[in-house]
C-alpha cells in the first residue's frame, strides 16, 4: 500500500512552507483514497540532537553503548517512517542560508551508513522537497552562492539513496508579502508562490 510521509519543520505555524507541503498531501491523499498517511512536525515536537553513543550504536547495532531504550526507539520509529513510506514530502523554510537545526536533527537519525549502502535500503522513493526563502537565490541572483538549503539536502539525500527520484519545489521572495522594503518584488514573490502550487499539484498525481 502506498504511503505519504508528511515533515514539517517551520517554526511559524502559518508559514509559507506549511501550507506548500499541506497542499501536496492534501492533493495527494486526494488522489490515493485509502492509502498511508504519517506526520511528524520536526519543529512543534523537536528530535533531539544525537548523541555520540546513538552515533556509535547506529553503525554497531548489536553493540552495547549505553544509549538510553528512549534514544532507540527513536531512531527505530524514525526510521520506520522512512522505511514504510513510499513517497516524502519535506516542508522546509530556509534558515540563515540553510535548513532549520529541528530538520538537521532529523535527518541524523537516518544518515548512517547502514542507509549509504548500494543499494540502499531507502531507495525506491518519491521525494518532494517544498523549499521556501525569504529572498531571492536563484541562478543569477547576487545571492546564488548563498544558497546551502537545496545544496545540502540534495547532497545528503542522494547520499543515502533518497535521491532517485528527487525533486524540488521553491518558492522565493516570501518576505515580499510582510517586508515594506521588498513592495516591489511582490508581484515575482505571487508568481513564485502560485508556480510553487501548480507543481506541487502536478507531483501529488
Amino acid at each position: 500500500m502506498s504511503q505519504l510521509l508528511h515533515v514539517d519543520s517551520s517554526l511559524g505555524t502559518e508559514s509559507v512552507s506549511r501550507r506548500l507541503s499541506a497542499h501536496f498531501a492534501g492533493e495527494w491523499r486526494n488522489n490515493h483514497p485509502g492509502a498511508g498517511y504519517a506526520y511528524r512536525d520536526v519543529a512543534a515536537r523537536p528530535v533531539p540532537h544525537i548523541t555520540e553513543p546513538v552515533h556509535q550504536a547506529l553503525i554497531h547495532p548489536d553493540t552495547d553503548h549505553g544509549q538510553s531504550e528512549q534514544e532507540r526507539e527513536l531512531t527505530a520509529a524514525i526510521t520506520r517512517e522512512v522505511l514504510d513510506a513510499s513517497v516524502i514530502v519535506l516542508g522546509v523554510p530556509m534558515h540563515n542560508f540553510t535548513i532549520p537545526s529541528a530538520l538537521k536533527a532529523w535527518l541524523d537519525r537516518i544518515v548512517h551508513p547502514a542507509h549509504m549502502a548500494v543499494p540502499s535500503p531507502l531507495a525506491g522513493k518519491k521525494v518532494v522537497v517544498v523549499l521556501t526563502r525569504g529572498g531571492s537565490y536563484a541562478p543569477g541572483t547576487p545571492r546564488e552562492a548563498f544558497d546551502y538549503q537545496q545544496t545540502y539536502l540534495k547532497a545528503i539525500l542522494e547520499a543515502i539513496g533518497l535521491g532517485e527520484d528527487l525533486t524540488f519545489v521553491t518558492a522565493e521572495l516570501t518576505m515580499a508579502a510582510i517586508a515594506p522594503q521588498m513592495a516591489e518584488f511582490r508581484p515575482l514573490a505571487d508568481a513564485s508562490l502560485a508556480n510553487a502550487y501548480d507543481a506541487l499539484a502536478k507531483l501529488a498525481q
